[in-house]
């Protein structure tokens, strides 16, 4: 039997993206997304709000136009998968960090500065790939 690992959220971004460099030219990009649930208690009629934070991978091509136009507050529509990573802190203990690695990015709605949010994947002709989020070639043991 096969399995699914898909992640599809609807946020907005909690910061500016973080962005680092490596040695070889690629770019990564971190960024938090916030997304949102209400609903209304039904003991106390009281409106209730859920907030989880996801934190989000984009590498290659993504990381550029994330690190470009992405901005604290920006509303996305981020595609991707779910992968755990293992890392050991300054004590050599071992710590689990679960992100999202973003396959698809499409902004939505105004940017925060108020013009509309651009759509540079669709207007640089981008189309979909294998290799287009960027992870293909990247080592798993790479701390982002």
């Amino acid at each position: 039997m096969s399995s699914v690992n898909k992640v599809i959220l609807v946020g907005h971004c909690g910061r500016d993206p973080e962005m680092r460099s490596f040695p070889s030219g690629d770019q990564v990009a971190n960024v938090t997304i916030a997304t949102s649930e209400k609903w209304k208690d039904k003991q106390t009629g009281e409106m209730k709000e859920l907030t989880e934070w996801s934190r989000v991978v984009f590498a290659g091509r993504l990381a550029e136009i994330a690190g470009q136009y992405l901005r604290k507050g920006s509303l996305v529509y981020v595609e991707g998968s779910l992968r755990t990573r293992k890392w050991a802190d300054k004590d050599g203990k071992d710590n689990y960090s679960t992100e999202i690695r973003a396959s698809s990015l499409q902004m939505l709605g105004p940017r925060p500065d108020g013009e509309r949010a651009p759509t540079p994947a669709k207007d640089a002709g981008l189309k979909p790939s294998p290799k287009a989020s960027g992870f293909d070639d990247m080592d798993d043991d790479i701390p982002f």
